[in-house]
């Protein structure tokens, strides 16, 4: 499946479709659906974190196949938080992605893959 038939199929479970195009409309992130979606995203990133997080405390990271399963689960609910956050903000996942690779093209050329800051 391609990035943007995703996000084209993952915008008919959002609840809070219709208010979608206020982000873009109003330039303001101050919408409830989207912060909602936002907040999602930390949520699931957090849960698919602590599974992670679980499976090495636990089990030094020795994991089964139930266990690849369920963090594969919660990445799909990341995927689908990118996917809605990026079509509030009026960007196809396809150029989300594209525009990801060639920042970080750009940084291995310079030699700042590693470091911090935004603008490395």
């Amino acid at each position: 499946m391609e990035f943007d038939e995703y996000q084209k199929q993952a915008k008919t479970t959002d609840l809070g479709i219709e208010n979608m195009g206020e982000v873009m409309a109003k330039k303001t992130l101050n919408v409830p659906e989207f912060l909602d979606k936002v907040l999602g995203l930390a949520g699931e990133s957090g849960e698919f974190a602590d599974k992670v997080k679980k499976i090495m405390r636990d089990y030094r990271g020795d994991f089964t196949e139930e266990d690849r399963i369920a963090i594969l689960k919660e990445l799909g609910d990341v995927l689908w938080y990118v996917a809605e956050v990026s079509l509030y903000l009026d960007m196809p996942m396809s150029e989300l992605a594209k525009m990801n690779l060639e920042k970080l093209a750009s940084r291995k050329k310079r030699g700042t893959l590693v470091g911090a800051g935004d603008n490395r």
